[in-house]
């Protein structure tokens, strides 16, 4: 076909160029606020039309995060994976006198947000934390599982996490559990989502009914793909249960996502735990 023999670099630049017509246009109909990142940073949603739902999950998210999580507006919030701000810019409205810091290891989606987020709130910081992955930091300079949160002790009230853990192995994710418990206070809250394996998903996957297949076994859980292992993982229900009270962390709540496709499954698309530092 006639767009194989474009060269990547070639190809990438077209993108590039789609989008930004695509970018000024919105902005031109109201549709891209100033805080909104470019398509081309945008890794949820669809490509071919404006990324409407990078708005309507924020707004989703930022509600599990007050009527599942507990978020007050006062907390001293920490997001580990922030990405292009999608949720800061939720949050923003909300957080009237708490504060907002978050890293990631993507550079171009920090300096997004530290040049069109950061100014709107002297409260809302950003950091990039230069940690290797397959998929989003190839060049990346530090392993995860070496990986110490550059905040002190105790500096934050509630940290969370969304489709983080779903892009780690086990090192990794024992790793961060660590440093969530150090830098939370004593009575904070920690929000993450997972991919949990238990009976029920394990059914589900073999009877074909599940969204996703992790058909590939890993240290306490499965990979959907043996080739590219941080694509995306899932975990043992029980080794995280227990991860979680090993830790000093005590689970206040599990909701089961839709990923599964069982009709239970009511709250979004990935588990969801909640929990307390003791």
């Amino acid at each position: 076909m006639m767009h194989e023999k474009i060269p990547p670099v070639i190809r990438e630049k077209i993108r590039h160029a789609a989008f930004a017509m695509l970018d000024a246009r919105d902005v031109l109909i109201g549709r891209k606020g100033p805080m909104t990142p470019p398509r081309r940073l945008i890794n949820v949603g669809s490509n071919s039309r404006f990324r409407s739902d990078f708005t309507a999950i924020g707004e989703m998210l930022l509600d599990y995060l007050i009527n599942v999580g507990g978020l007050k507006p006062e907390d001293r919030v920490l997001e580990v994976g922030c990405g292009v701000g999608r949720m800061p810019i939720a949050m923003m409205r909300y957080m009237t006198t708490g504060s907002y810091d978050g890293f990631d290891i993507v550079k171009e989606s920090v300096e997004h947000c530290e040049q069109a987020i950061a100014p709107h709130n002297p409260n809302f910081r950003f950091k990039h934390a230069d940690i290797y992955n397959s998929n989003y930091n190839p060049q990346g300079t530090i392993r995860p599982a070496d990986f110490r949160f550059p905040y002190s002790d105790r500096a934050f009230t509630f940290v969370f996490l969304t489709s983080v853990f779903t892009h780690m192995q086990r090192p990794e994710l024992e790793q961060y559990m660590g440093e969530i418990r150090r830098v939370l206070v004593p009575g904070g809250y920690v929000f993450a989502t997972y991919f949990l394996l238990n009976s029920a998903s394990l059914a589900a996957m073999d009877a074909g009914s599940s969204d996703r297949v992790f058909g590939y076994a890993s240290d306490k859980g499965r990979v959907q793909n043996k080739h590219d292992p941080d694509g995306a993982s899932a975990f043992d229900e029980a080794y995280i249960t227990e991860l979680y009270s090993a830790t000093g962390m005590r689970i206040t709540q599990l909701k089961h996502g839709s990923w599964t496709g069982l009709k239970s499954s009511v709250l979004g698309y990935q588990d969801i735990i909640v929990a307390v530092k003791a």
